[in-house]
């Protein structure tokens, strides 16, 4: 017998999120969508505490809980001690989006140790951190969804980002592992590939010749928006998700065919 599901128009009522490196781009877009949805949050950032009082006023807006902690996802302590504050604040974690990242784009010739180990440290790095601590309360509640930000440049490589790559590569296959490892204790674990999205960290890309040429390899012709990382994350972050794991769904635009 078919059974018909009516979806509440908010799909992460009193849920309790942590999103990192959410002070701005695909995280804030991020933290938003879900606080959107009724989820309580709590986000990371390293730099603006201004910006990031303004987003926890956007936040609490939506009539949910939220609190910014200072913390370098790249550092395991401070995860540690982040993660505690949290489950010791808001009582669990079901969510945990691990969005927190640089570039440190160089060609290999030019390309650092001091550099390749920074961008490996906070982009794959952080997410061992994280996933590391939000599994225990997870495990506990036997649920939960890990979501981790990795790029289409992890799938197909991009000249000039060689740590870049690497490292989102790299979430790639834990992703898969983890999901097999937590499976059974009904945790999923999945990862978005976006493409190029328009944020502080490309606006490069939309300069002279190198936008036309990055749109002419994008089939929808347009460089995507941070909300719609975002509505994906939320996706796989809700119970529409709920027999999906160790799946990369790449938000490119068709980039990746």
């Amino acid at each position: 017998m078919l059974k018909i599901y009516i979806w509440p128009m908010k799909l992460l009522e009193n849920k309790v999120a942590i999103v990192t490196g959410a002070s701005r781009g695909i995280g804030e877009a991020v933290a938003l969508k879900l606080a959107e949805h009724g989820a309580h949050v709590a986000f990371t950032y390293l730099s603006s505490e201004e910006k990031a009082k303004a987003l926890e006023g956007r936040l609490t807006a939506f009539g949910i809980r939220a609190r910014a902690y200072k913390s370098n996802a790249g550092v395991y302590a401070e995860c540690e001690a982040m993660v505690n504050e949290v489950v010791k604040e808001f009582g669990t974690v079901d969510i945990c989006v691990n969005n927190a990242g640089i570039s440190k784009d160089n060609l290999l010739l030019r390309l650092t140790p001091e550099q390749w180990q920074e961008v490996i440290d906070i982009n794959l790095g952080s997410v061992f951190n994280m996933t590391k601590q939000v599994i225990r309360p997870m495990m506990k509640a036997k649920k939960g969804s890990i979501i981790n930000m990795s790029s289409i440049v992890g799938i197909s490589g991009n000249a000039g980002q060689a740590s870049y790559a690497a490292s989102k590569a790299g979430i790639l296959g834990f992703t898969m592992s983890v999901a097999k490892e937590l499976g059974s204790r009904n945790i999923r674990c999945n990862a978005i590939a976006p493409g190029f999205i328009e944020t502080d960290m490309t606006h490069y890309l939309k300069d002279g010749d190198a936008s036309k040429k990055f749109l002419e390899s994008i089939p929808l012709g347009r460089f995507g928006q941070a909300e719609e990382i975002a509505n994906t994350a939320l996706f796989l972050a809700s119970d529409l998700s709920s027999y999906i794991t160790g799946q990369v769904i790449s938000a490119c635009g068709g980039l990746n065919i």
